[in-house]
């Protein structure tokens, strides 16, 4: 089991850097993996602190979650002979940083500059591989530094879209004790029970979550925290990711840039949620207070894209068991998504 060994979450959090990375012993020279765009919000900034401290710092910009891409970082952080490396902004930069590092078998941490989802803290990798989007086990991040005042200034889709992903932990575990029951998969009640509880917490907490507010930031990078930590308990992605994150694959493949991954995991937990016989309009309704998209129509989405992924994302993990069972047939899946109001 591989957890962080610091967390640092709250307003102004990104000048603590330095002095986390002096607490964990770390020394010599640094290579933030950042974005075009989140250079300016923190990877900079990032840079200037560590270098008042004493260590020698470097960024690199990252425009895509490639092989290449990581292939790349990984050459100049040998170049530029890194200690360790930081991966400060979206979901991007943080997976290719945490491949980076894990080939390199040095340390890296996790700066998030979005809530948008659990990757910040967990250590799955997302990477674009033949135009499909593959999950790859990395190791969790030493440490994570959430500047809540940076991440509250983030686009509100992408908040959003973060809830989309916590809240799909419902139907992710819900998945698993089926496994447990009909495949003797192996099961950690912990880790389940920790999944759940965060999903539980950001529906409870649901009104009081707003666009643009700082508190609410916290709360929900506390959330995606959560699941990441449970995540590395479980020692698999089980206890955040289910049929819902395969439908959301499935939506992907068949009409690539279709939704944030959030907001299709979200549209997923309702109709997964109702194939499992659980209550999918109270996952509606928080997934609509949060201003999440609960239809296809919001992202534009054909229905007949929704009705194929559907009976197609049982192919995406085939050796994970689900709800979904050996597939949907092609009316099986469209009465669900009727009947959800998500088509």
């Amino acid at each position: 089991m591989e957890l962080p060994r610091r967390v640092v979450a709250g307003a102004g959090a990104l000048a603590d850097i330095g002095d986390v990375c002096v607490d964990l012993r770390l020394t010599g020279r640094a290579l933030v993996i950042t974005g075009p765009q989140t250079r300016s919000v923190a990877g900079d900034n990032i840079v200037a602190i560590l270098k008042d401290r004493g260590f020698d710092a470097e960024v690199t910009i990252t425009r895509d979650s490639r092989p290449a891409e990581v292939d790349r970082v990984k050459s100049f952080a040998l170049d530029f002979k890194a200690d360790f490396l930081i991966g400060a902004g979206g979901g991007r930069s943080i997976d290719i940083a945490k491949l980076a590092a894990f080939h390199l078998d040095i340390p890296y941490l996790s700066v998030p500059t979005a809530a948008s989802h659990d990757g910040i803290a967990s250590a799955m990798a997302s990477l674009n591989m033949d135009g499909e989007t593959k999950s790859i086990p990395t190791r969790a991040p030493l440490a994570i530094i959430a500047d809540t005042g940076i991440i509250s200034r983030a686009p509100p889709r992408l908040m959003s879209a973060g809830c989309g992903d916590i809240i799909s932990n419902y139907t992710a575990i819900l998945d698993w004790k089926l496994a447990k029951r009909l495949r003797c998969e192996d099961y950690s009640e912990y880790a389940a029970a920790l999944s759940s509880m965060t999903a539980s917490m950001l529906v409870e907490m649901a009104p009081s979550i707003k666009p643009g507010h700082e508190p609410s930031a916290k709360i929900v990078v506390q959330a995606l925290i959560s699941s990441g930590v449970a995540m590395s308990i479980a020692g698999s992605s089980r206890p955040a990711s289910g049929s819902e994150h395969m439908f959301a694959h499935a939506l992907n493949r068949i009409a690539p840039g279709c939704g944030l991954h959030g907001e299709l995991c979200g549209m997923g937990t309702i109709i997964m949620m109702y194939l499992h016989g659980g209550d999918w309009k109270m996952i509606r309704e928080t997934l609509q207070v949060l201003g999440a998209p609960t239809s296809a129509q919001e992202l534009k989405i054909p229905e007949d894209v929704v009705v194929e992924a559907l009976t197609k994302a049982h192919t995406i993990r085939p050796e994970r068991y689900t709800i979904l069972g050996s597939g949907l047939t092609e009316d099986a899946a469209r009465a669900a998504a009727e009947t959800t109001k998500v088509i």
